[in-house]
């Protein structure tokens, strides 16, 4: 079975409880199944990419497997620091709807944000050609 993290080396996997291990997930499957799942085809870098087009596809990967609904689980029972486990992105033991981008948040609003706002603004531009008119009268 192939386990990118050992579930010994992070705290609180070892304990007996209500959490589930991988093999709990895999193990259950015949082992024709449980090394034709995606995760074990795949590669390994793809679940724990920063790049959100990579997310992105593991998550799809994730979409047709027979144990979705139990890695899901499994992962939520461990609180996964990390990685796309059961088709959703967990970060620091939450599901979350996509990762940070790398970065300082930007200090103004992006362009697609100025052209919602800018219509509420109201603003008459006034052309050279009016002015004049105007100072002609």
């Amino acid at each position: 079975m192939s386990v990118l993290f050992s579930e010994l080396l992070i705290p609180g996997w070892a304990e007996d409880g209500s959490k589930t291990g991988l093999g709990d997930v895999t193990g259950a499957y015949g082992s024709d199944i449980a090394f034709n799942l995606p995760c074990h085809t795949a590669d390994p870098e793809l679940f724990f990419s920063e790049k959100a087009n990579e997310i992105d596809v593991a998550k799809s990967l994730c979409g047709a497997c027979p144990v979705r609904q139990q890695c899901l689980d499994a992962a939520l029972s461990r609180l996964e620091p990390c990685g796309v486990w059961g088709g959703e992105l967990f970060e620091d033991g939450v599901v979350i709807a996509r990762k940070r981008t790398v970065g300082r948040p930007r200090l103004a609003p992006a362009a697609s944000d100025i052209k919602e706002v800018l219509p509420a603004l109201e603003i008459t531009l006034v052309s050279d050609e009016s002015e004049e008119e105007s100072d002609a009268a």
